[in-house]
């Protein structure tokens, strides 16, 4: 009987060859070796010559020219004037031409990403820090109406100094006391920086979580690749790709981070013995693929159950909809014989069980109470939003570029899976986690984000396969091969590009409703300033800040809120609509702010021109009575005629 020796494995994952040219040709890190000792027999040479003309020279100079457009650019920024392109056509020459130079920067830096990591590294923190961070430095008032209702969370948390699970709210935000994680952490962070609320610091968490998953992403792509350009290539690409919008200072963005966490540990740590079977040979895998890691025994796995236990907790208690994504994940996982971990799984749904129904049961109940009406609607669960489609230019080309993001991920990572199996083998929980939120969808609509949801959980194996269909096998030297190599020269600049001018759109192409002046926030809190304990306050939509100011004083109706059908109705007469939903005796008052106009458009609540026929409608009735109006918007009274006796 014959025993198969692995061949040994370089650092790069790519066995060594019989003869130097192949080699060097196959072997990425072989490749770096040879232009290094190249690099440094010019640098021995006198004068800067030898220094100008080195890889590190050269990706400096092309990160310090980004910079400087990037800089050059900021303060031309016009977000002060935002049309119906959002900030598209607000963004100088010079912003696109720093963002394209950083791309074309970091496909030069994939050429020694194994010898020099640092320089992707670099320039994938580069490229977040300018895709994001400009709404951080520029806007003088919170980037998004739902971290403004966050920030109105952490501050009437800090206020009360507890939180009041069974208590009834109106617009469903009993729920965030009865899932309370996030935004205790963020009071303490309020506290720590001694400052007066989150909004100081809340339009830089998309950074700062951006900067805290690039880390984790490294840990899960290193464990099923030891090529560094597929890695930093997935990283890349998981940037441009993750647009939702999920990323600002909520719940979600941050049991997200810890949702990776989990997964990585998982797919390192816990690999059962014996199951790798001939993943562990070389020949058996991809050249860019890495070996399954070690087995673990049984107690190192019940400690490294200790350890992802409080992290579970934490996911448990700061968001409803990320434990379930975990423990789809963590079944699928079980369908493979390497990661068959039960008790994890157990674990995992039984520390979501626990808290549903203890803290969050009233809206555990309620949620398995729409279950009947849900489940199975696959089509209206994958809608996205409470309404129709977006209209105006800006919206519908958001819309546009949605869609072709996603069909360009899927065909990417699609074609890789296709094309590269042996990769696809050995990174199979990728493939599988990608898939794992897909049955969601017959589940429930969850709120009309069950779509971007999905899409946000499947993103990290579709980046990683995207990258595999970008990157090619540098392990093999035939003909195909070569040709492969060179068309790749050309399709990852070319698509990395493309990716780029589908994220801005995406991204930014509804920053009409996300970024209000400061004077409509004034015009906002004058409306509650004015109105009693107990109130009704009713506006088009919630997307305006400070839409949830003291939410646990008033009620609050947002009427454009509901099937289209309903809004066009709502049309032919609004005043009277308005007025026949006011209870009796109780005191109203209507907020209508150019970020509301920007969003039901947007969403396609209404058609074009409808809110400002709302807004003369109840100008002129007599039932409401303007008590402030400026270029921001409108305030309105519900004036009841008195009955006559």
């Amino acid at each position: 009987m014959q025993h198969h020796v692995p061949t040994p494995v370089t650092g790069s994952g790519v066995p060594p060859q019989p003869a130097a040219a192949d080699r060097d040709a196959a072997n990425p890190a072989s490749a770096d070796r040879v232009a290094q000792g190249r690099e440094r027999a010019e640098g021995d040479r006198p004068g800067v010559a030898g220094l100008l003309r080195s890889p590190a020279a050269h990706n400096l100079a092309a990160l310090v020219v980004a910079a400087g457009l990037w800089l050059w650019a900021l303060p031309r920024i016009d977000f002060r004037n935002i049309d119906e392109f959002g900030l598209l056509d607000r963004f100088p020459i010079a912003f696109y031409a720093a963002l394209a130079v950083l791309t074309f920067g970091f496909v030069l830096t994939l050429r020694r990403a194994g010898t020099a990591p640092i320089w992707p590294a670099t320039y994938c923190a580069a490229m977040l820090v300018a895709l994001k961070a400009p709404p951080a430095i520029l806007y003088d008032t919170v980037r998004y109406a739902w971290a403004s209702k966050h920030d109105a969370i952490i501050t009437r948390l800090l206020t009360e100094g507890t939180v009041h699970p069974g208590r009834e709210l109106s617009g469903g935000m009993s729920a965030y006391d009865q899932w309370p994680g996030f935004f205790s952490l963020d009071a303490a962070l309020v506290r720590a920086f001694g400052v007066d609320a989150a909004a100081s610091f809340i339009n830089w968490a998309p950074v700062a979580l951006g900067m805290l998953t690039v880390p984790v992403l490294i840990l899960v792509y290193r464990t099923f690749s030891d090529d560094w350009r597929l890695v930093w290539t997935g990283v890349w690409i998981f940037q441009l790709a993750n647009w939702v919008g999920q990323d600002y200072l909520s719940p979600q963005g941050f049991s997200y981070l810890l949702y990776l966490t989990v997964f990585a540990v998982v797919v390192r740590h816990f690999v059962l013995p014996g199951s790798a079977g001939a993943l562990r040979d070389r020949s058996a895998l991809d050249p860019a693929a890495a070996a399954v890691p070690p087995p673990t025994t049984t107690r190192q796995r019940a400690v490294a159950v200790l350890f992802l236990l409080p992290i579970i907790a934490t996911v448990n208690a700061s968001h409803q909809l990320t434990p379930v994504m975990l423990c789809a994940t963590l079944f699928v996982l079980c369908l493979t014989r390497r990661y068959r971990n039960l008790g994890l799984l157990a674990v995992t749904g039984a520390v979501m069980l626990a808290w549903n129904l203890t803290m969050g049961r009233e809206l555990f109940l309620d949620t398995l109470g729409t279950l009947r009406e849900k489940a199975g609607d696959l089509l209206g669960n994958s809608r996205p939003g409470f309404a129709g489609d977006p209209t105006g230019p800006g919206p519908e080309l958001v819309g546009s570029a949605n869609i072709l993001m996603v069909l360009a991920l899927g065909g990417l990572a699609a074609a890789a899976v296709l094309l590269r199996r042996r990769l696809a083998r050995s990174a199979l929980p990728l493939v599988l986690a990608a898939a794992a939120p897909l049955p969601m969808f017959a589940v429930n609509d969850y709120g009309g984000e069950m779509i971007f949801r999905v899409y946000l959980f499947g993103l990290p194996g579709s980046a990683f396969f995207a990258a595999a269909a970008l990157v090619p096998a540098a392990g093999a030297a035939s003909r195909a091969a070569v040709i492969a190599r060179r068309v790749a020269a050309v399709a990852l600049p070319v698509t990395l590009v493309a990716m780029l001018a589908g994220f801005l759109p995406s991204y930014y192409g509804k920053e009409g409703m996300h970024y209000a002046p400061p004077g409509e926030t004034a015009l906002t809190r004058h409306a509650f300033d004015r109105a009693p304990e107990g109130a009704l306050i009713i506006a088009a939509t919630g997307a305006f800040p400070d839409s949830y100011y003291r939410y646990d004083r008033y009620e609050r109706w947002f009427f454009t809120e509901q099937e289209v059908d309903e809004n066009l109705r709502m049309l032919k007469d609004p005043a009277g609509y308005l007025a026949g939903g006011i209870p009796a005796g109780r005191p109203a008052f209507v907020i209508l702010t150019r970020t509301q106009s920007e969003a039901v458009i947007g969403e396609g609540y209404l058609p074009v021109g409808g809110f400002d026929t709302i807004r003369e409608a109840l100008r002129k009735s007599p039932l409401f009575e303007v008590l402030k109006e400026n270029a921001y918007g409108i305030v309105l009274r519900y004036d009841p005629p008195t009955p006559t006796p």
